[in-house]
């Protein structure tokens, strides 16, 4: 089996950073797409930031410039790097990854961490 845990929310003032870490574990061969979503309170799930296993990032335009992704292959490891945060940041974020399990089996299958809460306020 496969686990995702987020880790790295919590309470910021408008401007402030916040690092998230997203951890992969259990039965792994590769990680292909790692992805950041994010759900407000009243609104849709939407994606945040995505990460290929080439190292090809797409971002959401709502947070060009101010959020980073990265990863450490190494360590089964997405990070956002969040900066310049503002009120509608605030949100819940989740990890998603694709994931290949074992080397004979090349399905890859989709799965989520728990979510962090990300809550920006004065």
């Amino acid at each position: 089996q496969v686990q995702l845990v987020e880790s790295g929310g919590g309470l910021v003032q408008p401007g402030g950073s916040l690092r998230l870490s997203c951890v992969a574990s259990g039965t792994i061969f590769k990680i292909y797409v790692m992805t950041w979503y994010r759900q407000a309170p009243g609104k849709q799930r939407e994606l945040v930031a995505r990460i290929t296993d080439a190292d090809s990032t797409h971002y959401a335009d709502s947070v060009k410039g101010r959020f980073t992704i990265s990863r450490d292959n190494a360590k089964n490891t997405v990070y956002l790097q969040m900066n310049t945060l503002k009120a509608e940041d605030t949100a819940v974020y989740y990890c998603n990854g694709e994931i290949q399990r074992r080397v004979v089996e090349t399905t890859r299958f989709s799965y989520w961490g728990q979510g962090t809460q990300v809550t920006i306020s004065s």
